[in-house]
């Protein structure tokens, strides 16, 4: 629903990329006090379903997961897997509203105002001796 956040449109630009003059909303924020572990999903389900759903545990967002919302991938996966079998698109498209549900793409985040970052690799310095074959060749070649 355009004009109600987290509900469809266009999805805002991250935060870095904005250029604000007035407060942009806070966010309310809860603390997660149980650790919760992704459920095993049914072996009998089709494969680009678990692909689909394993790599929710490599995602950032799913160390925001709670039980629910693991078991609400659960039946993405199990409404992905029908899809897979009966080709009926109304099937992928209740798939399509269960990821957005569950933030599964960086609109779908933007939209709820959730950015995850990527961490920055880290430079290695050059090593003395690398230094030393770099004056080397210069001298050399000139």
């Amino acid at each position: 629903m355009p004009g109600v956040p987290g509900r469809g449109g266009v999805p805002p630009k991250r935060s870095d990329q904005r250029r604000r003059r007035n407060p942009y909303p806070s966010t309310d924020k809860a603390q997660l006090s149980i650790n919760v572990s992704q459920p095993r999903i049914r072996s009998d389900i089709d494969p680009r379903a678990k692909r689909w759903y394993r790599s929710l545990k490599r995602s950032g967002q799913a160390e925001f997961y709670a039980d629910s919302d693991w078991q609400t991938a659960l039946v993405a996966a199990e409404v992905l897997d029908r899809f897979f079998a009966t080709s009926r698109a109304t099937l992928l498209a209740e798939f399509n509203r269960m990821c957005a549900a569950l933030l599964v793409t960086e609109g779908d985040r933007r939209r709820a105002r959730l950015e995850l970052e990527r961490e920055a690799p880290e430079e290695e310095a050059p090593v003395a001796t690398e230094i030393d074959e770099y004056r080397r060749r210069r001298r050399g070649s000139g």
